[in-house]
């Protein structure tokens, strides 16, 4: 059975439940799409961590590593990379609690989001955030 999003409804919801979003992927270059998102989430009103390796800080906020290594609570993880390395964020999304992991356009992994939807996380998948707020939460 393939993939299906959740509905509008469900979406807003989540939009209106999620306060911090781990950001998996995130440039510090502020022309690249992971970037502009980010940095429109914060002016949304959400807490935005920066999950991307060797990077000190992305837009005010401390970067880690890994989503294991952020020491506070993540309601929602959007990730910013190829689908080969959906896998194993969907499996560090499980092991923070995460609320809901949510997979920008042009990330599609139907194993993993089955995984993480499996494991009670609302999952998104081929969607870009940013466009789900405006059309959601705006109008």
């Amino acid at each position: 059975m393939p993939f299906i999003n959740p509905g509008p409804d469900a979406v807003r919801d989540l939009l209106r439940q999620v306060r911090t979003i781990a950001v998996v992927g995130l440039s510090p270059r502020p022309d690249r799409p992971s970037h502009t998102v980010a940095r429109a989430l914060q002016r949304f009103g959400y807490r935005i961590v920066p999950v991307r390796p060797a990077v000190a800080e992305v837009l005010g906020e401390r970067a880690y590593a890994r989503l294991t290594d952020i020491p506070f609570p993540v309601d929602l993880v959007d990730v910013f990379r190829a689908p080969e390395h959906v896998p194993a964020v969907v499996e560090e999304a499980i092991a923070i609690g995460a609320k809901a992991i949510w997979l920008q356009e042009g990330v599609v992994h139907e194993q993993a989001a089955e995984r993480a939807r499996a494991a009670g996380l609302i999952v998104v998948m081929d969607r870009c955030i940013y466009k789900d707020y405006l059309a959601l939460m705006t109008a």
